[in-house]
């Protein structure tokens, strides 16, 4: 039997959701400050979405660095790939203090759903994205662009999911607008097997800020 487009589509957003998930967001065993969890306040459940207006999409352009004022993060974004094996390239050396864009999907401001990641902590302490769940709706995140605009986008909420429960689907489905996506890991942490679920930032493209 012959897959459906419908179907093609879903066996890739999974594909992105395990390799997210299962290679770049793994614990490397330094426990000494936890991450910040997200607020149930900040979740969907409780309440609507921000209600600042979605901007047009963008032109399709990689991304070349990620600001969240609101945590102090400006920080490069490295494009990663899909090693054989299907899983998320791992970031280069000194990872801890960039971002990952997984370069063949959507890029931030353009229609669909950009994917960035990034470490929370590891050997050596707190990582790039080690203060995403103190994030909450409203809040702002910058994307600069190649073309030399940056994506604003406004954060519509902040949620964490367990591993063996993470909703493919609500993360990396297409929404028919431009969003973004911020992963790290977070939940429940085990001293044998690293954290337990992911912490992901929902956002919408609100506007765009042309270089000088």
């Amino acid at each position: 039997m012959s897959s459906s487009p419908t179907a093609a589509r879903t066996r890739g957003w999974s594909l992105v959701a395990t390799a997210f998930a299962g290679l770049w967001l793994i614990r490397s065993g330094w426990a000494d400050a936890a991450p910040p969890a997200p607020s149930a306040a900040e979740a969907f459940a409780a309440g609507p979405r921000h209600r600042t207006p979605a901007a047009g999409p963008l032109p399709p352009s990689a991304p070349t660095r990620v600001r969240i004022p609101e945590i102090g993060v400006d920080a490069p974004v490295v494009r990663l790939g899909l090693g054989p094996d299907g899983s998320l390239d791992v970031a280069p050396a000194g990872g801890r203090e960039v971002a990952g864009w997984y370069r063949d999907g959507t890029p931030p401001g353009s229609v669909g759903t950009a994917i960035v990641a990034g470490h929370v902590d590891d050997a050596e302490g707190p990582a790039v994205f080690h203060g995403l769940g103190a994030l909450g709706k409203g809040h702002r995140v910058e994307v600069a662009r190649r073309d030399g605009l940056t994506a604003l986008f406004t954060i519509d909420a902040v949620e964490v999911y367990d591993n063996d429960a993470f909703p493919d689907r609500k993360v990396y489905g297409h929404t028919g607008r431009a969003e973004l996506r911020l992963i790290t890991c977070g939940g429940r942490f085990d001293a044998r097997t690293g954290y337990q679920g992911n912490v992901v930032v929902h956002a919408h493209l609100t506007g765009v800020r042309r270089a000088r």
